[in-house]
């Protein structure tokens, strides 16, 4: 009798220790605790109107349990000090993301589910329009997640909440060390690149103008991508415009119904993902009628 009961305890003992391991989080993917947010940045109303490209169309909205896998891409230096869709300075460096409908800003957590890493990060752009893609991480970010070199891989994307008015973005977990950050901007001439970055001769750094004068007019290669801030008949409202929208702006003449428009355009841009952040954060910058042009 006693041998029975032995081994009764013995068996209640090790269902015990099960149960307490699964409490504990066994599941490698088991949510993070996300941070806690006191002051919540506004999400930006102009991101959150559909848009469309190259015939598709995007529904942004709130999607608190967004949770989803797929491939993950990242950009860096081209991109590097512009504006994202929320108006904010894209940094390479921070730990940021792009995503094509989550409420632009807010915070996710990404896992690579090939070595475990995971990062909570600030989502303050829109992209990728690339079939397969569901999330375009920082070069930071690739970095933490260990994607940098690969410059695709497979992750796992859970929405968190809402950002704070400024970061957000924090390595939470790694299963391995990982490389030493180098936070000085790399050259584009050597290093990892991004997926859609070929190697090739290096952007030249945008000159300041001295003081305010007529934006020239600048022809528009064919395979371009653009944005459309707006087109106006008064070329000094026109010069007004490109001068707010910045360095990457330029006037270009239209001939409609035999008269002369000076259309206010952002670029040239290399593909469609860069062409509609770009279009994202001139709507953000008060211009809702921004169109995206040429390709």
């Amino acid at each position: 009798m006693w041998a029975r009961i032995l081994r009764a305890a013995v068996v209640a003992a090790a269902f015990s220790t099960l149960a307490a391991c699964a409490s504990l989080g066994g599941g490698r993917e088991a949510p993070l605790k996300p941070p806690v947010v006191t002051d919540p940045a506004p999400i930006v109303s102009g991101t959150m109107r559909p848009y469309q490209v190259r015939g598709r169309w995007y529904h942004p909205k709130e999607q608190p349990n967004y949770d989803e896998v797929g491939q993950a891409s990242w950009y860096g230096s081209y991109h590097h000090g512009r504006s994202t869709s929320t108006g904010e300075r894209f940094d390479m460096n921070g730990l940021t993301a792009a995503h094509k409908t989550l409420p632009l800003p807010s915070l996710v957590e990404v896992t690579n589910r090939a070595n475990g890493r995971r990062v909570i990060l600030r989502v303050n752009d829109r992209g990728p329009f690339v079939d397969g893609r569901i999330i375009d991480l920082s070069r930071g970010a690739a970095e933490e997640l260990g994607l940098l070199n690969q410059g695709v891989g497979e992750v796992r994307v859970r929405y968190v909440g809402r950002a704070p008015r400024q970061g957000g973005g924090t390595p939470m977990q790694r299963a391995e060390a990982a490389p030493a950050r180098n936070d000085a901007a790399p050259s584009r001439e050597a290093g990892p690149r991004p997926y859609y970055e070929a190697a090739s001769a290096p952007t030249p750094a945008p000159a300041q103008a001295p003081a305010p004068q007529p934006v020239p007019s600048y022809a528009a290669p064919a395979a371009a991508y653009w944005v459309q801030a707006g087109a106006y008949s008064d070329r000094r409202g026109a010069d007004r415009v490109a001068r707010r929208l910045g360095d990457r702006a330029s006037i270009q003449n239209l001939d409609r119904d035999g008269r002369t428009l000076f259309r206010v355009v952002v670029g040239p841009w290399p593909d469609a993902t860069a062409a509609e952040r770009a279009r994202q954060a001139v709507i953000a910058r008060g211009f809702s009628d921004a169109l995206l042009i040429g390709g």
